[in-house]
């Protein structure tokens, strides 16, 4: 194979994996100089990829929004316009970095040799039969460290020896869009309910922050959760933050303190921002897809202590106390 320049890489969502695939660009990059990427994913994190240097075009695709209306999707020529897009380039290679046989049915619209994970190291086995090239990852491993062991079996560079480099791009988030007061960000919202950390735990720990003379804010991105975020300010010296982009969010989380972070996706851009963080797993476990990055502590119910607590909601969290949080997060703002 030769060297290779222009490559296309398909990871549609979500946004923890989204970002999950950064380092692997740059581990790319400073092995293969000339290197560039055009990347498929989903509408909505369309903007995370745009961050890295290394990517110079983003095909957005609308597999969530084509799958509630396939009919009105083809008759106004949105899939057709896709299919030409990512059939417009020959490419050096296509990596579907997802394993999925979503993923491997858009890898395989594309022009150039396919790579992805074989049938043993692929989420979805199947997906490993539309690749001319099918490469075994070892699964016991964080999803980061899956991802670049991909790329570089597959765009044939020696793998780094060290700890995985996002690289984001600073420059292109916003600045000084919220107070001047030193803050926390609380990033509370997630889809599982089980994962929420009890709201009246955050009330009380955003008192313990601003007792320590720190501000907090919190981000929304749905009804529900900015009524919650509306609930913890109410209680504390907090700012809900208006309606943002990504990038906008990037932006403000560049400038906090820390981030307390339940199992979500805006905890994985944290941690790409390598922002101090602290986040907290109830049913999830962080070893295989939790925060990658610099400065990044978990929180789980192992290091927990036990005791009489009252019943929190949800109840798993419940020895997971503001206390045994701001102990944790406390220490990470000394430090």
């Amino acid at each position: 194979m030769t060297q290779p320049k222009h490559v296309l890489v398909v990871k549609t969502s979500s946004m923890g994996d989204i970002i999950h695939t950064l380092p692997a660009l740059t581990d790319a990059a400073n092995a293969l100089p000339d290197i560039r990427f055009d990347w498929v994913v989903e509408e909505g994190f369309a903007e995370i990829p745009t961050w890295h240097p290394a990517v110079a075009q983003v095909i957005p695709v609308a597999i969530r929004r084509w799958r509630k209306t396939p009919l009105q999707a083809w008759k106004s020529g949105q899939l057709q316009e896709f299919r030409q897009r990512i059939g417009g380039w020959q490419y050096d290679a296509v990596i579907d970095a997802q394993g999925l046989l979503k993923s491997a049915l858009l890898t395989k619209m594309a022009q150039g040799p396919r790579f992805g994970l074989d049938w043993h190291s692929a989420r979805e086995p199947l997906a490993s039969r539309f690749y001319n090239h099918p490469k075994m990852v070892p699964r016991e491993q964080h999803a980061v460290e899956r991802v670049r062991q991909l790329f570089a079996q597959s765009l044939g560079y020696p793998l780094p020896k060290i700890h995985g480099q996002f690289l984001l791009d600073k420059d292109k988030f916003p600045r000084g869009q919220i107070t001047d007061t030193p803050y926390v960000m609380f990033i509370h919202g997630t889809t599982w309910p089980t994962k929420h950390w009890p709201e009246n735990y955050w009330c009380e720990l955003a008192r313990k922050v601003n007792q320590a003379g720190l501000h907090v804010v919190l981000p929304w991105g749905n009804d529900q959760e900015r009524a919650r975020a509306e609930r913890i300010a109410k209680n504390s010296q907090a700012t809900v933050l208006p309606k943002l982009s990504l990038t906008e969010v990037a932006g403000v989380i560049c400038e906090a303190k820390a981030a307390v972070a339940v199992d979500t996706g805006l905890g994985h851009l944290t941690a790409a921002l390598e922002i101090p963080a602290l986040s907290l797993y109830g049913p999830t476990s962080p070893l295989k897809v939790g925060a990658y990055g610099a400065n990044q502590k978990y929180l789980t119910l192992k290091q927990c202590p036990g005791g009489n607590f009252p019943p929190a909601d949800p109840k798993i969290f419940t020895p997971m106390t503001p206390g045994v949080v701001w102990h944790e997060l406390g220490a990470m703002l000394k430090a």
